[in-house]
Parts: C-alpha cells; sequence; structure tokens
C-alpha cells in the first residue's frame, strides 16, 4: 500500500509496552498535518481555520491510509485535536469543543451503527447460512449456478448488513470455502483453479455490488446521504427508497453480469456441479427447521425493509412516515426484548461503535470544511481543470466520475475516500452545470464499486484474497475488467433508468 507496514509493532525498550501505532505512516501523517499548517501558504481564497482544520483532515486521512492505527483511535485523536485547536471556534473553548463532538448527534451515524447490531442476529441464528445454502440447493448444479446463488444470497442480506465486510467476508466467504473444499479444491493443494479461484471472485465482486444498492448496505453510504444534503442545503435528501429505487435496475444488471463475465475471463476446470445440492441440502438438514429466534429475524427483517421503504406513508399518508433511524431503533427493540439478542451482544458488537466513533470524526471534519468554505474553494480548483476542456456535462461526468474512481488505488479506505473526494467532486460536477441528483448519483455508485480494484480496497478485500484462492496478479486484473464493467452498466444503464424516473 502508501506506507510500508512493520510486520510487528515495535518496543519502545526492555519490558516497556508495545507501540500502539506503525511509527512510519504516523511519522508520515504528522509531517503532512504540520506541513500544510506550517510550511504551506494559506490560499487566497481560504480563512486560516479552515486551512488549519485541512491540515488536521488530511493528517487523520493518511494515518487511515497507512492503517497507522485502528480506525476509531485515529478518530478519537482527530476529534481531541480539533477541540484543542478550536479550529472550528477560535473565539470560544467551549463551543470549539461542542463542535468537535458534534458528530453524535447525526442521525444517520446511529442509523448505520444500529443496523450494524441488528445485522449481528444474522450470524447468531444462523438465518445468513441458511439463506446462503437455500440459494445454493436450489442454483447448485453447474458451478455457474453456484456463482448466481453466492451472488444472489449477498444481495438477499444487502439491505440490513451495513457491514460489507461481515457480509461478504463474515457470511459469505465461509460458505463459499466449505462449496470450494467439497470439491477438493483448495490453495494448499494447487487446485484453486479447479472451482475456488472463480468462487473465490464471485465471493468478492458481488460485494461492491449489493454495496451499492441499498443505504443500509454499507457503512459508508448514510455519509455520502449527509454530504449530498449539506452540499445541497437540504434540496436534495435522498431517502432509503429513492436509493434503493435508483440503483435497483443497474445494480441488478451488474449482477446478473457478473458471474458470466467471471466465468469467461477465467472459466474454472469443473463446470457441472450437482454434488453442490445435495451439500448444501445436508448443510441445511443439520440446520434443522427454522428456529424461532430465526422466524423473528426473518419478521423483523421484513419489518425494516417496509418501514424503510416508506410502504405504510405510500397506503396511508406521510402521517405514518418513520425516520430511517427510527425503523432501526424499533427493529434492536424487538430483538433485544425477544432475547434474539442481549445486551451483552450489543456490548460486545465492537465493529458498531467503532463505526459510530469513526463516522463522528469524519463527519464533523467534513462538516466543517464545507462551513469554513474549503470545500467550495477545491471544488472551484476542480471545476477549473474539468471544464477547460469543453467537452459538455456528461462529458465531464464521465470524467468526474473516472478520476474519482481509479483514485481508490490510493485508498485502503473507502470511507476515508469518499470523506477526503466526494463532497468536492460533486461541488465541482454542480458548478459545472451536471444536473445534481444525476452527478450525485453517479458519484454515489461509484463510491461502493470502487471497492472492485484492489486487495486492499475495502475490508472484505483482505479477508477473501488471504484465503490464498486468487493470486495477487489476477484479482488486480479482475478488479480493472470488472470495474470497466460496473461502471459502464451505472453509467449507461444508471443514466437511462434515471432518465424514465426524472432523476435528471
Amino acid at each position: 500500500m502508501i506506507f510500508p507496514a512493520p510486520t510487528a509493532e515495535r518496543s519502545i525498550g526492555y519490558g516497556a509496552p508495545m507501540l500502539a501505532f506503525k511509527p512510519l505512516p504516523a511519522l508520515a501523517s504528522i509531517a503532512l498535518g504540520l506541513g500544510i499548517w506550517f510550511a504551506i501558504p494559506v490560499p487566497e481564497g481560504v480563512s486560516p481555520e479552515a486551512w488549519h482544520l485541512l491540515a488536521i483532515f488530511v493528517g487523520t486521512i493518511t494515518a487511515i491510509i497507512g492503517k497507522t492505527m485502528r480506525i476509531g483511535a485515529l478518530a478519537i485523536i482527530a476529534i481531541t485535536l480539533v477541540a484543542l485547536t478550536g479550529v472550528t471556534n477560535p473565539d470560544n473553548s467551549k463551543a470549539a469543543v461542542s463542535d468537535a463532538l458534534s458528530g453524535f448527534s447525526n442521525p444517520l451515524i446511529w442509523l448505520i451503527g444500529l443496523a450494524i447490531m441488528i445485522s449481528r442476529g444474522l450470524s447468531k441464528t444462523g438465518l445468513g447460512n441458511r439463506i446462503g445454502y437455500a440459494f445454493i440447493a436450489a442454483f447448485g448444479k453447474r458451478t455457474l449456478g453456484i456463482g448466481y446463488a453466492l451472488s444472489l444470497a449477498e444481495l438477499t442480506i444487502a439491505p440490513i448488513t451495513p457491514s460489507n465486510t461481515a457480509r461478504g467476508g463474515g457470511i459469505m466467504h465461509p460458505i463459499m470455502r466449505s462449496i470450494a473444499d467439497s470439491f477438493g479444491s483448495s490453495p494448499d493443494a494447487g487446485t484453486s483453479k479447479k472451482i475456488g479461484e472463480y468462487l473465490a471472485l464471485v465471493n468478492y465482486h458481488a460485494n461492491p455490488i449489493t454495496s451499492a444498492m441499498f443505504i443500509t448496505a454499507t457503512a459508508p453510504n448514510p455519509l455520502i446521504v449527509d454530504l449530498i444534503a449539506k452540499a445541497t442545503d437540504s434540496a436534495i435528501s435522498i431517502s432509503w427508497t429513492q436509493w434503493a429505487l435508483a440503483a435497483l435496475l443497474p445494480g441488478l444488471v451488474a449482477i446478473a453480469l457478473m458471474p458470466v463475465v467471471l466465468y469467461l475471463l477465467y472459466p474454472p476446470e469443473l463446470k457441472r456441479t450437482p454434488d453442490a445440492t445435495h451439500f448444501a441440502r445436508d448443510q441445511l438438514s443439520a440446520m434443522g427447521p427454522l428456529s424461532g429466534n430465526e422466524k423473528i429475524m426473518i419478521g423483523v427483517f421484513g419489518l425494516l425493509l417496509l418501514l424503510w421503504a416508506g410502504v405504510p406513508a405510500m397506503l396511508f399518508g406521510d402521517a405514518f412516515a418513520v425516520n430511517s433511524t427510527a425503523v432501526a431503533l424499533l427493529g434492536l427493540s424487538i430483538l433485544l426484548i425477544t432475547n434474539v439478542l442481549t445486551w451483552d451482544d450489543i456490548l460486545g458488537e465492537k465493529s458498531a461503535w467503532d463505526t459510530i466513533v469513526w463516522f463522528a470524526a469524519l463527519v464533523m471534519m467534513a462538516s466543517y470544511l464545507g462551513k469554513l468554505g474549503l470545500i467550495g474553494w477545491f471544488s472551484d480548483v476542480i471545476e477549473t481543470g474539468i471544464g477547460s476542456f469543453h467537452i459538455g456535462w456528461f462529458g465531464m461526468a464521465l470524467a468526474l466520475t473516472g478520476v474519482y474512481f481509479y483514485a481508490h488505488y490510493f485508498f485502503a479506505s473507502t470511507t476515508a475516500h469518499i470523506t477526503a473526494m466526494y463532497a468536492a467532486f460533486l461541488a465541482a460536477g454542480m458548478a459545472l452545470g451536471i444536473p445534481t441528483l444525476y452527478i450525485a448519483l453517479l458519484l454515489a455508485g461509484a463510491s461502493s464499486l470502487m471497492m472492485s480494484l484492489t486487495h486492499y480496497a475495502t475490508g472484505t478485500a483482505p479477508i477473501i484474497f488471504g484465503s490464498g484462492y486468487v493470486e495477487l496478479g489476477t484479482w488486480w486484473k479482475a478488479g480493472l475488467l470488472m470495474s470497466l464493467v460496473n461502471l459502464t452498466v451505472w453509467v449507461v444503464v444508471g443514466s437511462l433508468w434515471w432518465k424514465v424516473l426524472g432523476f435528471w
């Protein structure tokens, strides 16, 4: 990646505790932050406070990219720096602290944290595995069918699993590996190409597509919604239903193409797999009939989808509309009352609490970069560069999206990438005359689809790549090819679909 990471944390002395951070990435992020703060003159049109907040922000993003520390720990440090330096409110230290902690009051941050807690029920009850094996039992007579089964299973659970890492790496990947192992396909035996390589690629490349299809399918999506609302002064506030509807057709087309494209590019040696259906049925039989907790989980799943989609409001009027975060609170409360999840389960869901903390920090900094005028200044720079080519608004939309998308080769975190670049690129697109909702949706789709590129692009990538079924060169080639396929689908199918929906 960008920074060489030590293989182990270094000791600061005999008998002393190990360092809690990686020294080289830490030095790089500190040097970059201090360089922006002290060495680079504040550009004309930018306030000193905005420039100093940028220094803290860039240092934080660089530390995240370099994996200097756990992202939650970095978030606490960033919040501390904003509070101590008073960059958001230099004349009032108490107000500066309130500004630094303001991200925790954002309902969208709590939506994603609550949804991660709810999704714990999928693994605890075994419902996630049951769904995966059910699809394989139905479609698994051929290797291509298993590819579709994995993709459809991922799509089914995507709306309530905002941790794409938990979904693709924690639920679907063990199922994929068990299928590959049942056919004697393993990296250790040198038989990955028999079926394992293909299934691992499908397992991974389903993840970016499903992540793009629902606000609640990956953690950064609510951040995008928040950034869009702030950029348009709340003139555009994308609902769960609007996002899902916009992504429906391009997402389904991409899901339909992906297993076939990978099958043609990386054909498995084993084409027919009648034993896979028997294996899946055996697994389902071993699980037994649906448990009471699984039935409750299905009921909560259905309730969440109905309320997030706004069905009661559609049928009975706006008085029955329920806020998305309130819906998540309701779902979690039902699971707690019925003991499907216990409070210890919730306390133990470290990823949810971690997400709430680092989202609060990044949303806070991104928000104040906008309020202090830095995002507007940066978007003007982008606008000038792209606008000089005189290629019409559609061409400029493609150029903006392409630069934004392939910049992800330099990022090991989709959240860091989105926080650093989304608002500025959206503002530039708006200034260039690109229809606002169009460029917002196109960049939103790209924000998930860019996960396909590398073996470090998102948390799911190192889990599946680390299992050894796919060689590094193959992973990168497949990632580049699938990025072209997915972007083409989102641009062509998405554009036409959004036109039909009246979004531009």
